[in-house]
């Protein structure tokens, strides 16, 4: 008996001491930390002073490539069920409400990721990590939860049905794949999906959903070593699994002809594509693949673009070559108007991508392509939260250490490189478009594979860390001492205010806005407004189009120029250094643009093709119902909303001599108001602003243009969009209430526990979770920050065979919260949630310069928003009971439902 207690009191010592085990220390490249548990948990840290959030990310090395016969969707569908709760968290949409995190779950061929960004504490991070590892083992993935989600994953699939070219893109890589998996879409088989056994699932989650095949990543405001030890208490437990995986090795056979697959549907614009096959994202050939890319699509330089959209009869192009863990593909896509040839659009494709072969990508090109890709990564990595996101494609691919490598290998490309990887790769017997043609003597392409990734990383120590920022807390107070606020320019015409702190990378977002105009100036010139903003990129007068770009490109900012009918302005994404000069730049586009009238043409063309892609889509033909509904204005209104029909006739009649006397009439700088947050000398930047607008005149005054309140008026709308899988609801009524009303925080709370949150809302959880009925269902409130105009809207897609009980399930619960209400346990989690949102919306420097320039313009400072919380963090169940029951009311709502309720009515019993 003694021997068998101290057996049993050794074995528990053991125990103990392999929990309490430190995970070993694999590699640091450049500020990322591995660790590996002993159980093959693999985890990064990313710790960042600077933003006062965390985000939690894990990876599962799984996706569609790795499902079975029978299968297909499995992967997809198990991440819908692994939000459903475990034993200790029953109820995960409410928590990750509560917490006011914002997640998400994604999936895609090679891997599948959960997330959640949160406010920076101990015990969110506590929760997060705990939940993460709760459900990485303990999730329910019970029979009841696949009878009401498969319906959901349906109702996903079937609004992809409504995308011809997303149907097109299914069927040509599942022409150019006989037999690997990427020729299968992940949201997969409809067959699949409903008629999947619950124990076939259980046994997908019980072999892929273990910690030997996860990569976990914490981001952001973290104490590195109290993160570890956290990490091994909630994970360490978790023992590793005894069954072993195999990896996949199905591989692609040698395409040895060119093949063709044809897609005849309802539809507004005709689409052509073709993929070639190309290797593995960590292979050495694929960083010149994705150059090659940039060179043939971007705009405006591109030579696809130049050669079907500026020179022919093509409205879009785009193409992308996604990096995978096995050979794949690259996509290329081109839309033609109906009216036009889409056989000679795929003739000047061909010969395009031919030329290419030939003749080689100038270093000028090579150069462009490079920058955009390098910028793209390292504006990326300044963000400690977008890194935790991205570091999926990496892991899916095998190493996190990928991204890096391949971004030294960007650097390296030549245009040699591209030459060869054209000819290496895109011939025309490996390509899948269009037509099929036998041919005596095939060229073929052997597609080269990544056998052994450790040749490629061990050892890699990556490049120099970027620059750490600091602790940054973003309490209203704080905020506001740390803003200089002021005027600049000889009138005073420029109000800032500039929020200068250290951040990650040196990095600052910016955000302006020039206001004009006034009601009788403005008459009947909408379309010429909304031309004129578009058209800002386009040139000035010593820049063309691509030099804009290139010039954004070298000062490693992300540029948004844009205008309306009574304001234009810009946001800006860059580094400290180069702040003033980006600034500097911006005015002078906007001060000096040219509108070059070749661009003003294929700009209409774009809009016009879009318009017609739109007139079946059955959201654009619902949303422009309810706009053309409960819009009052007259035609020659600038509020105005317009139909189909009359966007093409407005369209259609302005010219380039409408846009140039619009901008000549309006744009100025005598009412601007300019908001940044970040990394910044605010001396140079109040400088550059003063040099870029500070005697910038506007020739007609500002007078805001307001909004009165209108009931709405009630009706039951329903169109017919033939041959579309999915339908769309939306209802709304208009109340006579603007942000300073005191219902106003009782409505914005009601509506967060009506149709806000995550998959927890009283909407979401009635109509997605319980009855499957929709995958995408929910409400908003919006009140006017100066006029009185409230409105209240809820959407929702569907199948539309379930429209009466969609329509059903929305009545209910909507009459349910005017007779019943909601509890205090509701509100109180409601609360923690909404607030903790707040925190993280002002721990971002894009959302937190946009409103600093928008409260200069409301004359507010965040004691207005801090206000604001405290009513929320005030308000009783009886105060928004009594708010939703004097407002809300279906009687008084127009509910639009735009889907093929013909065929369904018609399938019927």
């Amino acid at each position: 008996m003694r021997l068998r207690l101290l057996a049993a009191l050794f074995m528990a010592a053991t125990f103990t001491l392999a929990a309490q085990k430190v995970p070993e220390k694999i590699t640091t490249v450049e500020g990322i930390t591995e660790y590996q548990l002993e159980n093959g948990l693999k985890v990064l840290l990313f710790p960042d002073q600077s933003v006062p959030n965390i985000t939690v990310n894990i990876t599962y090395k799984v996706g569609s490539r790795h499902e079975a016969y029978g299968e297909t969707g499995m992967a997809h569908l198990l991440e819908h069920l692994v939000f459903k709760g475990t034993p200790d968290h029953p109820d995960i949409p409410a928590e990750l409400t509560s917490h006011g995190a914002r997640p998400n779950g994604t999936t895609w061929y090679d891997r599948t990721n959960y997330y959640e960004t949160f406010a920076a504490s101990d015990e969110n991070l506590d929760w997060a990590l705990d939940m993460e590892a709760d459900r990485m083992v303990n999730s329910f993935i019970a029979k009841k939860d696949l009878d009401s989600e498969m319906t959901v994953v349906r109702n996903e699939f079937e609004s992809g049905e409504n995308n011809p070219g997303g149907i097109l893109m299914q069927r040509v890589l599942s022409s150019a794949y006989l037999w690997h998996n990427y020729g299968k879409s992940t949201i997969g088989s409809k067959a699949d999906l409903e008629n999947v056994p619950i124990e076939r699932l259980q046994g997908f989650y019980r072999k892929y959903y273990q910690p030997d095949n996860a990569v976990l990543v914490v981001a952001g405001k973290i104490d590195e070593a109290k993160t570890l030890e956290l990490i091994q208490e909630k994970f360490g437990k978790i023992p590793r699994p005894e069954r072993s995986l195999y990896p996949t090795y199905t591989r692609e056979p040698v395409q040895d002809g060119e093949r063709f697959v044809e897609l005849r549907r309802t539809g507004d614009v005709q689409v052509v594509q073709a993929a070639y096959h190309v290797p593995a994202g960590p292979h050495a050939d694929y960083p010149a693949v994705s150059v090659l890319m940039d060179i043939l699509t971007s705009q405006p330089s591109g030579r696809l673009y130049k050669a079907l959209v500026e020179d022919g009869d093509a409205s879009v192009v785009w193409g992308f070559a996604p990096a995978l863990a096995e050979p794949g593909f690259a996509m290329f896509n081109v839309n033609v108007l109906k009216e036009n040839d889409l056989a000679a659009v795929e003739a000047a494709f061909k010969e395009t991508i031919e030329k290419i072969r030939t003749e080689a990508p100038t270093a000028e090109e090579v150069k462009r392509s490079k920058d955009k890709l390098l910028k793209n990564f390292e504006l990326g990595q300044r963000d400690a939260n977008r890194v935790g996101l991205t570091m999926s494609a990496y892991i899916a691919q095998g190493d996190w250490r990928l991204g890096f490598i391949n971004r030294d290998r960007v650097k390296e490309v030549t245009p040699e490189d591209v030459m060869r990887v054209a000819n290496t790769y895109f011939k025309p017997s490996n390509r899948t478009v269009g037509r099929f043609f036998p041919t005596e003597e095939p060229d073929r392409v052997e597609v080269p594979e990544v056998r052994d990734l450790s040749i490629i990383t061990n050892g890699y120590v990556g490049g120099e860390a970027v620059a750490e920022g600091e602790a940054f807390d973003p309490s209203y107070d704080n905020i506001d001492q740390r803003t200089l606020s002021g005027k600049l320019g000889k009138k005073e015409t420029i109000e800032f205010s500039l929020l200068p702190k250290e951040t990650r990378g040196n990095s600052v977002q910016a955000n302006m806005n020039a206001r004009f105009g006034n009601l009788e100036a403005l008459r009947g010139r909408a379309a010429a407004a909304s031309f004129t903003g578009r058209m800002l990129m386009m040139g000035t007068d010593e820049m063309s189009r691509q030099d804009i770009q290139d010039k954004f490109d070298a000062l490693k900012a992300r540029v948004r120029i844009y205008g309306g009918v009574n304001s234009t302005g810009f946001s800006v994404e860059t580094e400290r250094d180069n702040l003033a000069e980006v600034i500097k730049l911006v005015g002078e586009i906007m001060r000096n643009p040219s509108f070059p009238e070749e661009e003003f043409a294929k700009m209409k063309k774009e809009q016009l093709a879009g318009i017609e892609q739109s007139r079946s889509d059955p959201q654009a033909i619902a949303f422009t119902e309810m706009s053309k509904r409960t819009n009052h204005f007259p035609k020659d209104h600038p509020y105005y909303a317009t139909s189909f029909d009359e966007s093409v006739e407005r369209i259609n009649s302005v010219t380039i001599e409408d846009v140039r006397k619009f901008y000549d009439d309006f744009y100025g700088g005598a009412n601007i108001t300019f908001g940044a947050s970040g990394d910044m000398d605010a001396e140079e930047v109040k400088t550059a602003l003063t040099e870029a607008f500070g005697d910038w005149k506007s020739p007609t005054d500002y007078v805001r243009i307001g909004r009165k309140h209108r009931d709405t008026k009630p009706d039951a709308v329903k169109m017919e969009t033939p041959d579309k899988a999915n339908a769309v609801f939306v209802a709304t009524q208009a109340f006579p209430i603007g942000q300073d009303h005191p219902d106003y925080p009782a409505l914005v709370m009601g509506n967060f526990m009506l149709g806000g949150g995550f998959l927890n809302s009283r909407l979401a959880t009635r109509i997605r979770q319980k009855e499957g009925l929709s995958y995408g269902v929910g409400s908003n409130f919006n009140a006017g920050a100066i006029d009185k105009t409230g409105t209240f809207m809820a959407y929702a897609i569907y199948n539309p065979e379930n429209r009466e009980a969609l329509e059903k399930a929305f009545r209910e619960e909507i009459d349910k919260v005017r007779t019943e209400g909601f509890t205090a346990e509701e509100l109180e989690a409601a609360k923690s949630g909404w607030v903790q949102s707040r925190q993280l919306s002002r721990a971002q420097d894009r959302s937190l310069a946009s409103r600093l320039s928008n409260n200069l313009f409301l004359k507010r400072d965040m004691q207005w928003s801090k206000a604001l919380e405290e009513k929320m963090v005030g308000l009783t169940p009886e105060a928004i009971n009594k708010a939703m029951a004097k407002y809300l009311d279906v009687d008084k709502m127009l509910m639009v439902r735009a889907g093929d309720f013909a065929k369904a009515e018609a399938k019927r019993p």
